[in-house]
């Protein structure tokens, strides 16, 4: 049969080696803020990059614009321009 201290050093160790419920609790508070400042910085670049995607879809047109412009004016002028 165990002792009262057999049973007393059991508990001791044990609170050594598993998480209590208390630690178990401020180990989630502090992993649900960390969650938050790491969703806050991937929405930040997730902005940021479509931002950048529109910008260069935009500009991406504008070349294709200024390319049929620039060979409407070499086919009125008489230059063969290759594609």
């Amino acid at each position: 049969m165990f002792r009262k201290e057999d049973i007393q050093k059991i508990i001791k160790a044990n609170r050594e080696v598993f998480a209590t419920k208390e630690d178990f609790e401020s180990f989630r508070e502090e992993m649900r803020k960390s969650f938050s400042g790491l969703q806050t910085s991937v929405d930040a670049y997730a902005k940021k990059a479509d931002a950048y995607f529109q910008e260069m879809v935009a500009l991406s047109r504008k070349v294709d614009r200024m390319e049929k412009w620039i060979h409407q004016i070499a086919k009125k002028v008489g230059i063969d321009l290759k594609p």
